[in-house]
């Protein structure tokens, strides 16, 4: 019998790590920047304000209000999205309707105090566009980042336990390393109008999910993994592939273990997928005219992947050189896919074992298609943009695929050592962040001894000028050189 992972010997873990990531939330909300900077980020307010309140997809007067208030203050912009149409009439979008679903909550909030505050004599505008609104959204992104991390730990800890890890540590150093040296972090503070802090939290729970229904593959379970990949595909399109993890997972125990009837509820599931994805696929219509996203997103892609090795390896805007510990994750995750992903005399029985490199191996399918879908692209370099963010989905493999790593190092040496590395790779994603938005480094690509100098020199010795700018002159930070860049 598969052992469960909920049990009253790790309830403390589990108790402590929701309260730490609730005090954590609440700390850094001062840090989190409560303004709008940027192209792609108008195109997914935009969606949020058109539905609340004109109750349209039709965006012409939110774009020409954040043309004249700043954020997209460009001739880029007016070309791209102020004079033509689509096909149905209407302003051109290269955003999706799922990141404008998971912030109305907050965005709720803020409606109904800016229109108290107003009949208490206020005269702060409810209009969708004024302070609270834009502040709910970025806070808004700000939760969704901590609720991301917190389910990614809850997921390592399922697979290690699968593999006879008990211990929660190797698991929280994960969370905490992949909080601090992804680009994840600067979604969730510096840019949170972007799309990838709500990826981050829909691919983890879908990827939670996936762990959970997995034990015993219902009805009901899959019904949800349905509705989660939709919720995935909504908020980034490509995150929808992710269904490929679960899909291989599903596909051996149907074959090995000869569970035929899973087919039809693998289907019923695919079915709630569907229904729950009709809200883009209204979107799509009633913007593009057609099922599926602008037909500029479709010419852009080249589906041999020509640009998949250097999207990882390139020193102008690889992963591995943005996100060095990407590399340690990805061969976590190879580690667990052999069956090696248990630590040195850890107890799991071989059907434990056999699980868990089952997951290693979808885990593994998630990470490649990811690569080959972003090596597919164009504009594979994402060029002005802080890392490679289209991976920050990818935020739950790669806490599990280091929770592994973690979990194997058996030496209190080799753990200070492993701390050591996470700590330098911690440190470049901070200083990246620090030059990207105090304007000290190229942002179209990575200048690795210019990087290195400045991350590890010029950022310590400034670093009491660019807090205080940073706390009281947040303004002066991160300024875009070419907001309306298009599709990304």
């Amino acid at each position: 019998m598969r052992r469960r992972f909920c049990t009253s010997r790790c309830s403390a873990p589990e108790g402590r790590a929701i309260l730490a990531a609730g005090l954590i939330f609440v700390l850094t909300l001062p840090g989190v920047t409560r303004r709008l900077y940027a192209s792609d980020e108008v195109q997914y307010v935009s969606f949020l304000r058109s539905l609340w309140f004109d109750g349209d997809l039709s965006f012409d007067n939110e774009y020409r209000h954040f043309h004249e208030a700043g954020p997209a203050r460009d001739a880029g912009f007016v070309e791209t999205f102020l004079i033509p149409a689509t096909e149905t009439g209407r302003r051109r979008t290269f955003g999706t309707i799922g990141s404008a679903l998971l912030w109305a909550p907050f965005y709720a909030v803020a409606d109904a105090g800016t229109r108290a505050a107003r009949a208490l004599g206020g005269d702060v505008q409810a209009d969708g566009y004024s302070a609270p609104y834009i502040s709910a959204i970025c806070v808004g992104s700000a939760a969704y980042g901590i609720l991301a991390l917190l389910l990614a730990w809850f997921a390592a800890r399922r697979v290690l336990a699968l593999a006879g890890e008990a211990r929660a540590a190797p698991a929280t150093a994960a969370t905490v390393a992949v909080g601090l040296g992804t680009p994840l972090l600067f979604y969730m503070y510096v840019a949170p109008g972007y799309a990838h802090a709500t990826s981050a939290f829909a691919a983890s729970a879908f990827v939670l999910a996936w762990l959970a229904v997995r034990e015993e593959w219902s009805l009901r379970g899959l019904a949800g993994l349905g509705a989660l990949a939709a919720l995935m595909a909504m908020v980034r399109e490509q995150d929808a592939f992710i269904v490929v993890g679960p899909a291989i997972d599903l596909l051996w125990t149907v074959v090995g273990e000869r569970r035929w009837r899973l087919i039809v509820r693998a289907l019923a599931g695919a079915a709630v997928a569907a229904a729950a994805y009709l809200p883009q696929a209204a979107a799509y219509l009633l913007i593009n005219g057609h099922l599926g996203p602008s037909r500029l997103v479709s010419r852009k892609m080249t589906w041999t992947a020509p640009h998949a090795l250097e999207v990882v390896c390139s020193t102008e805007h690889g992963l591995i050189w943005w996100t060095p510990l990407a590399l340690a994750a990805m061969a976590g995750i190879g580690l667990l896919a052999a069956g090696a992903g248990a630590a040195p005399g850890a107890a799991a029985d071989c059907g434990n074992r056999r699980s868990a490199a089952r997951i290693g191996a979808g885990l593994a399918a998630i990470v490649l298609l990811q690569i080959y879908i972003a090596g597919s692209v164009e504009s594979w370099t994402v060029a002005g943009a802080f890392g490679q963010r289209r991976f920050v989905a990818l935020t739950a493999p790669f806490v599990i695929g280091l929770a592994v790593v973690g979990a194997r190092l058996a030496s209190v040496r080799a753990r200070t050592a492993a701390a050591a590395l996470a700590a330098v790779c911690v440190w470049w994603n901070l200083g990246l962040m620090v030059q990207f938005g105090a304007g000290l480094m190229d942002r179209q690509r990575l200048e690795l001894r210019r990087n290195a100098y400045n991350t590890f020199i010029e950022v310590p010795q400034r670093l009491p000028e660019l807090a205080h700018r940073y706390l009281f002159d947040r303004a002066s930070f991160y300024r875009p050189a070419a907001p309306g860049r298009g599709p990304g």
